[in-house]
């Protein structure tokens, strides 16, 4: 998108050219006395390397404003908060709703008793783990009790049968639904009433898998706000916007398929990569291939299952490495997707837009962070006096966050420690 490395040098020597002073100049024409055309050549040529830093200042701070302003357009005219609750569908189809839990965090309880308070006729709840000892059960099996009424399960064991410890603890849920409707949740997406009919209304008759990017809400402390700050106005909306663009993906907090097409593609087997020896072993594998078989497309749900958050969690480190293994060509530029050099560029280009530098610097800073403004509020996203204070240091923190992609290839997601490399992803 930009070069990060050629822009400050150019700027660096720029500034070192500035006008000169009266004596610089009685100076400069004592010494061309005796060297007439060395230093009037050094003069003019170090004045367009000035000129030309100022404008590919200006060229960086354009495209990537414009493209920063395209997103958020694209990403408000599928992210515009709901006018009212969706009814069921007529001959409303039974779902299953697979949750994996693992340990028990501040907002679990709340999270996972959503999906109990659903407003749909025929759905099934299906909660997975892995160990009997682990504290999840316990809260698992006093929400069951409260609501006898609804067709809710909890199955306890071990299944590796990939390298994604996601994966292992959903497949034996999958075994025991025969649904043809299924839906995977993460135990910290937050359900609205209608959750199950937001994503059936987002299916088309060409639609292969369903996605819906996590949104977070209810922060506690400054960590958790930078948390929604890297979740909603940054993640979201590039999702949405090359969703928009037809470049969808499956990748999110919550995936819905059909049944038949995942088994088309392969079953839970194939979407770990098959016998632990899978490549990437992501739990979107499969639905996107059978998506790409069929001819479908992966589509965006039309609205962002909320995420509560309570602190800033590892998956910012653990997201940029596996983004870096998945999708190489495309997290190369990634670190010069935030504001901070766009608006530096902008600033140190004040001149060629014709404003003092200062100016320059707080209108970028409002058209960028405005924007972002305008997307959370209309999105009924998270939105505090402390946004504008998280999105500056996650834009700071960008870089140093593609940086430890590529220096690391692994992570710790719920106590295991999972390794990535080009090939396989491994757990231990």
């Amino acid at each position: 998108m930009r070069d990060g490395l050629a822009l400050p040098v150019g700027l660096t020597v720029g500034q070192n050219v500035a006008p000169a002073s009266d004596m610089a100049a009685a100076a400069f024409i004592s010494v061309s006395r005796k060297s007439p055309r060395l230093p009037a050549t050094r003069r003019l040529d170090s004045g367009r390397t000035h000129d030309l830093a100022r404008l590919d200042a200006r060229y960086l701070c354009i495209v990537a404003t414009s493209l920063h302003l395209l997103s958020t357009a694209l990403a408000l005219r599928r992210c515009r908060r709901a006018a009212a609750q969706l009814a069921p569908p007529e001959g409303a189809p039974v779902v299953s709703i697979l949750r994996p839990v693992c340990g028990v965090d501040r907002y679990d309880e709340l999270t996972l008793r959503s999906s109990f308070e659903l407003d749909y006729p025929n759905f099934e709840l299906i909660f997975c783990c892995a160990d009997e000892m682990d504290p999840a059960t316990v809260l698992v099996r006093r929400l069951i009790a409260r609501y006898p009424g609804v067709d809710a399960k909890l199955l306890v064991g071990r299944d590796a049968i990939s390298d994604n410890p996601k994966l292992n603890n959903l497949v034996k849920g999958w075994r025991q639904t025969r649904r043809d409707w299924v839906i995977f949740a993460d135990s910290n997406v937050l359900m609205p009433r209608d959750y199950v009919q937001r994503l059936l209304a987002g299916w088309r008759a060409d639609t292969g898998v369903l996605c819906s990017p996590p949104i977070g809400s209810l922060p506690v402390g400054f960590w958790a706000e930078v948390e929604c700050a890297f979740l909603n106005t940054y993640q979201a909306r590039w999702q949405y916007a090359a969703d928009s663009a037809g470049f969808g993906f499956a990748q999110g907090k919550t995936m819905v398929w059909r049944r038949r097409d995942l088994a088309r593609a392969g079953g839970m087997q194939r979407a770990g990569g098959g016998n632990r020896r899978g490549r990437r072993g992501n739990e979107g594998g499969a639905p996107a291939r059978a998506a790409r078989e069929a001819r479908r497309r992966t589509v965006r749900s039309t609205f962002g299952a909320a995420l509560r958050k309570d602190r800033f969690g590892t998956g910012r480190r653990a997201g940029a490495r596996l983004r870096r293994i998945t999708f190489p060509s495309l997290f190369v530029p990634e670190a010069l997707t935030g504001s901070i050099l766009p608006i530096a560029a902008g600033a140190c280009a004040a001149p060629a837009f014709g404003l003092p530098a200062p100016e320059m610097l707080a209108l970028l800073s409002l058209i960028w962070f405005g924007s972002e403004a305008v997307l959370a509020r209309v999105s009924g996203w998270q939105l505090s006096w402390l946004s504008p204070i998280a999105w500056v240091v996650r834009d700071a923190m960008l870089p140093a966050l593609w940086v430890q992609a590529w220096l690391r290839d692994g992570f710790e997601w719920r106590g295991n420690d999972v390794r990535v490399d080009a090939g396989k992803m491994q757990a231990t």
